[in-house]
């Protein structure tokens, strides 16, 4: 029997997908509400498996934490410990980015463009970014051991694939977060090829935003 071209182009792709997916891997998908109402953005949800990590689950990698009209995008990032960051300067005037956490310490004193070298985060833990030059400039980066993480959309939805099978311990974070992480973690074994989900609610509280004065375009808050 001859197949026809379109056919072979299918089956093609489905084998190279099979191929490009980890032998085992399983998909864990969670949703993140507010006090149990609205959905949540910008939470990260981090899986450690309870065996442990092996040295091949161990790579950082690099991320971008860029400055564009006065403002750090993304204000939420998860790394893995070890990663470095890149800190570039999008806006025309110069930032003075600095972080007093105790999980790293750092300071990179006024520029524009791109610093030469990037900041590397070998400590998990929260860091709090700040702009010495403008004050309203707030950021977050989160850096767990763990390689399988993601952040939540605006509907508070996030999914992490690729998971060996396994048992899990699940954890959420925010930066509004009232409680620690391990007060909402959860407890998943994850089956060959399956796929699971879990649910997560935040007690959010109050935070405190220093006010950025609105330009001739607005923007102010």
């Amino acid at each position: 029997m001859i197949l026809k071209k379109t056919t072979l182009s299918f089956a093609t792709s489905l084998l190279l997908s099979f191929l490009a997916s980890p032998a085992g891997a399983a998909t864990l998908s969670a949703s993140v509400t507010e006090n149990g109402k609205a959905q949540l953005g910008n939470a990260v949800v981090y899986a450690i498996p309870d065996a442990g990590l092996s040295a091949a689950e161990k790579n950082a990698g690099m991320k971008i934490v860029d400055q564009i009209d006065k403002e750090f995008v993304p204000r939420v990032s998860v790394i893995q410990t070890g990663a470095s960051v890149e800190f570039p300067n999008h806006d025309k005037i110069r930032h003075h980015v600095y972080s007093f956490s105790p999980a790293k310490s750092f300071e990179i004193p006024l520029y524009k463009g791109t610093p030469a070298d990037p900041i590397k985060f070998d400590q998990p833990g929260v860091v709090k970014l700040g702009c010495n030059i403008h004050d309203w400039m707030g950021a977050n980066i989160f850096i767990t051991d763990t390689p399988y993480f993601g952040i939540s959309d605006a509907n508070g939805n996030v999914v992490l694939r690729d998971l060996p099978a396994g048992n899990y311990k699940i954890f959420v974070w925010h930066p509004q977060q009232s409680t620690d992480t391990n007060s909402t973690a959860q407890q998943v074994a994850l089956k060959d090829t399956g796929s699971q989900a879990v649910s997560f609610t935040v007690e959010k509280k109050k935070q405190w935003i220093p006010f950025r004065a609105p330009t001739s375009a607005g923007g102010g808050y």
